[in-house]
């Protein structure tokens, strides 16, 4: 096997077990994320309270239902509704701003809001298409970085390891892996949406239910934001790489040796981080946008129409729904693939007895 295989598949080992430990570890927050930049966050179903001593019943509501009373309470959320002597009590949080309350519930508030209704399960909704997606889009993700850098880096057209080098890697891996995984990211979406307590949704019933609505095609919608996204992992990598080429100097600087300390990996997870964190707060719109594209309905069709949609009903805020859980996840999921990527590939180089140094080349 010669040294440019072995490379590959240590980064695709890398990437893939990388983005598994992240994805388990913070799905709970990661359905949270979903739930509250959806058009029908934390939405229940109506409580209709007769003036009389009637029993309050109540109705499901359909996708479509849902936004429309959404977007009715987001605008008179301080009024209360009365039709024909029947108060209509609505609760919506994102996360969260009720018809009762302008106070904003907390995410240990929303994780037990789900848990509540519809049970501890559901905040694990989306991971068997996460656990199947992660994988083979962080392999192909890292995979193509490398080696994009690595071609660029020998072409000779660019400064090699400059920001237009990891800019144009990065973009690079973020359209090859959006391409190739949108469908699988499109079932897991879906599934996160699925308020239903009784009857669980599964992947196979969802996947059948998007192909009956609209073919191959519906599995992608969403893709244009997935590709305008691709900016935020552009200033993610550009950012990263700055911090790790100033980490490498100083870890130099205390030992010249290749070996590697638990407080190297912890600096790679700090610095990964800052990057990501830095870049959600950017790019982040893109990621409401691209959720409800996916959602159920035609209310959103092309990424500006939404983005402009969004930003007509509710405002900035709306663009931003979702965004404090973005970071308490993104930091943690960061971290951990950023390290987990750095020790797997340091590992395995030492395993294969690299010459080079593929630790600090990814």
């Amino acid at each position: 096997m010669s040294q440019g295989q072995k490379d590959t598949i240590i980064h695709l080992v890398a990437g893939g077990t990388a983005g598994t430990v992240g994805a388990v570890v913070t799905c709970p927050l990661e359905v949270v994320k979903t739930r509250l930049q959806s058009s029908t966050a934390f939405l229940t179903p109506p409580r209709i309270e007769h003036n009389s001593t009637t029993n309050a019943s109540s109705e499901l509501l359909r996708p479509e239902q849902r936004r429309k009373l959404s977007t009715t309470i987001l605008r008179n959320r301080s009024q209360p509704q009365v039709i024909g002597g029947v108060r209509r009590i609505m609760a919506i949080s994102h996360c969260g701003i009720s018809s009762t309350s302008t106070k904003s519930m907390s995410i240990i508030q929303c994780l037990r809001h789900i848990v509540q209704n519809e049970g501890p399960r559901a905040l694990f909704k989306g991971l068997g298409p996460n656990l199947v997606g992660v994988a083979p889009s962080r392999a192909i993700y890292f995979c193509t970085y490398s080696e994009t850098k690595n071609f660029l880096n020998k072409l000779g057209l660019v400064q090699p390891d400059s920001p237009q080098v990891h800019i144009m890697s990065a973009a690079s891996a973020g359209f090859v892996s959006s391409t190739l995984t949108n469908p699988i990211w499109f079932v897991k979406t879906r599934l996160q949406l699925d308020y239903n307590s009784k009857v669980k949704m599964t992947v196979r019933q969802c996947i059948e239910r998007v192909y009956a609505s609209g073919g191959i095609a519906a599995f992608y919608k969403g893709i244009t934001a997935s590709y305008f996204g691709i900016c935020e992992t552009m200033i993610h990598f550009v950012i990263y790489e700055f911090i790790k080429s100033k980490l490498i100097e100083r870890q130099n600087e205390r030992t010249p040796d290749t070996t590697k300390s638990s407080r190297d990996f912890l600096e790679f997870m700090m610095a990964g981080a800052v990057s990501k964190t830095v870049a959600s707060c950017i790019a982040y719109p893109h990621e409401v946008a691209r959720t409800r594209l996916r959602e159920e309905g035609n209310k959103y069709n092309t990424f500006w129409q939404t983005l402009h949609t969004v930003w007509k009903e509710e405002g900035r805020p709306g663009l931003y729904r979702g965004l404090a859980t973005q970071l308490v996840r993104q930091i943690p999921n960061t971290a951990i693939l950023m390290a987990t990527y750095e020790a797997v590939v340091y590992v395995l180089t030492r395993r294969f007895n690299s010459k080079s140094n593929e630790f600090y080349d990814f």
